[in-house]
């Protein structure tokens, strides 16, 4: 039975249906969808209007790559890479070689020994250079150790000046008729200007200008330290301060590092391996060695020699410290490392060169 037309909705009177069978496009057999149209989406609302659409979010993936751990080179954790933890990554203690402890104590020892007795050979004029030539020979040591561990900018250029000042200013301590400083000193400042000049020059060494200054003031203050002790050859009781401020030196850093193979605790900070008790123990072993020979040796007593022994050993471990805190900064910071040899001869020679200058001050201001 069919409907009549007053059967159809009102809306729908007078109007042809588009999809109705038989029409034009649409096949009598095809069936007819009288589901209504899904609502527009608010992307495509704000398209029709004319606006762009937003770009769509990129997905997540479900799985995050495993983290990666950073290490140091003495096997320290320094980060962990791709982890999604607000929290710094702990960084654990740096192990202590001891192997390596024990071969910078025995560097220390030689090093105490070559200068102690090549000062003995010093006499008087044109005697004194021999000594003058193991002097130079230290300062080769320490400018090759230096310069290949803090790596400044224009290195060929910062060696050789280096090098070159340090020839001058031993020359200067053995040439003038009065013993003094003076002729080191200023050799140095003038070493210290060609340095940072030639440094300057490169392209490399014009964006990192501090670097090259302080690798340049360091080179120097260094080499000119060393100079000091073939002026205090010349200066009455000078030798007998040498062998007295330098052997306390060799003890004091030969037992700290003796004591890090040992008993390397307490730690002074994670990432240096270093014991505090060492460093104590190598200070006050430094001082008793210095008061027991000033009981033998002429011009001195044992507490004048401690006075001396105390600053030159207390001089020498604060900087072989500081240089075991320079080189975990530098670890730290991501720089490559330097040559193993270097790295290592660095701080005996960083306690030498302090402790030498602090003797002939002591032996000048208090004991002449």
């Amino acid at each position: 039975m069919s409907r009549n037309s007053d059967d159809k909705p009102r809306e729908s009177r007078g109007r042809r249906d588009p999809l109705q069978r038989g029409s034009r496009g649409v096949p009598p057999s095809a069936p007819v969808d009288t589901r209504p149209a899904p609502p527009a989406r608010r992307d495509d609302r704000e398209d029709a209007r004319g606006r762009g659409r937003r770009p769509a979010e990129p997905r997540v993936p479900d799985t995050a790559p495993p983290p990666t751990v950073e290490r140091g080179m003495y096997g320290q954790v320094l980060g962990t890479s791709g982890s999604d933890d607000s929290e710094a990554a702990e960084i654990p203690m740096a192990p202590v070689r001891r192997l390596l402890s024990l071969f910078i104590a025995g560097f220390s020892a030689l090093l105490a020994l070559g200068l102690i007795f090549g000062a003995q050979t010093a006499g008087v004029g044109a005697a004194r250079i021999p000594y003058a030539i193991v002097i130079f020979g230290v300062q080769v040591l320490f400018v090759l150790a230096w310069t290949m561990a803090i790596r400044p900018p224009g290195m060929r250029e910062v060696a050789g000046v280096a090098l070159a000042t340090a020839a001058a200013a031993d020359l200067a301590a053995v040439l003038p008729e009065v013993a003094g400083v003076t002729m080191p000193i200023i050799v140095g400042v003038v070493g210290f200007i060609f340095g940072v000049v030639g440094q300057l020059w490169r392209r490399e060494a014009r964006m990192r200008v501090t670097e090259a200054i302080g690798s340049a003031l360091v080179l120097t203050i260094g080499v000119i330290s060393f100079s000091t002790l073939v002026v205090l050859t010349r200066v009455e009781l000078g030798t007998q301060a040498i062998v007295i401020s330098l052997t306390s030196t060799g003890v004091a850093l030969l037992l700290a590092r003796l004591m890090d193979t040992v008993a390397p605790w307490p730690r002074i900070a994670p990432q240096v391996p270093r014991g505090a008790l060492g460093v104590v123990v190598g200070g006050m072993a430094g001082t008793l060695c210095a008061a027991f020979l000033g009981r033998y040796i002429v011009g001195f007593d044992p507490k004048s020699a401690a006075y001396v022994g105390l600053a030159a050993a207390g001089a020498a471990i604060l900087a072989d410290l500081a240089v075991g805190f320079a080189e975990a900064g530098r670890e730290l910071a991501g720089e490559p490392p330097t040559m193993w040899l270097a790295r290592h001869m660095q701080g005996p020679l960083g306690g030498f060169a302090l402790a030498a200058p602090v003797a002939y001050a002591i032996s000048v201001l208090f004991l002449t």
